[in-house]
């Protein structure tokens, strides 16, 4: 049996891109850390946090490159002429991305209390209709 995928289904044109966002997305969400909530913060508005104990804005970084949001996370090492008995909390760097959808848009960020707030709005379109004028061949 033949596997359908987007390219291949004859109802779907020009989706090619989907594909590879699915694709993308399921290689960014493998790791765990640091955790994060999504959530619906209104009709057309998203807010991602993500806990980042320890990080302060400086050893933070967002940014969006080709529709993916990418939170980067790397704290300078401080650790020189500390002895640690027990190290359980990590010190580690990371990097989590989130594709984003045509249209959606970060609109701020904030870090309170060891969350990292991340406000999304999403742009309503305008409504198209296009009319098709029909020539003779």
């Amino acid at each position: 049996m033949t596997k359908m995928t987007f390219r291949t289904h004859p109802f779907l044109l020009g989706f090619e891109e989907l594909e590879r966002l699915a694709e993308r997305s399921a290689k960014s969400g493998a790791e765990g850390y640091p955790p994060f909530n999504i959530e619906q913060a209104g009709e057309n508005a998203y807010r991602i946090t993500l806990a980042v104990a320890g990080f302060t804005e400086d050893d933070l970084s967002i940014s969006v490159e080709d529709r993916q949001l990418v939170i980067r996370g790397r704290q300078a090492d401080e650790d020189e002429g500390r002895v640690f008995l027990h190290r359980g909390i990590a010190r580690r760097q990371f990097q989590r991305s989130f594709v984003l959808a045509e249209g959606v848009e970060v609109a701020a960020a904030h870090l309170q209390d060891g969350l990292l707030h991340i406000d999304l709005h999403r742009a309503q379109p305008e409504p198209r209709i296009q009319k098709i004028a029909i020539g003779r061949a």
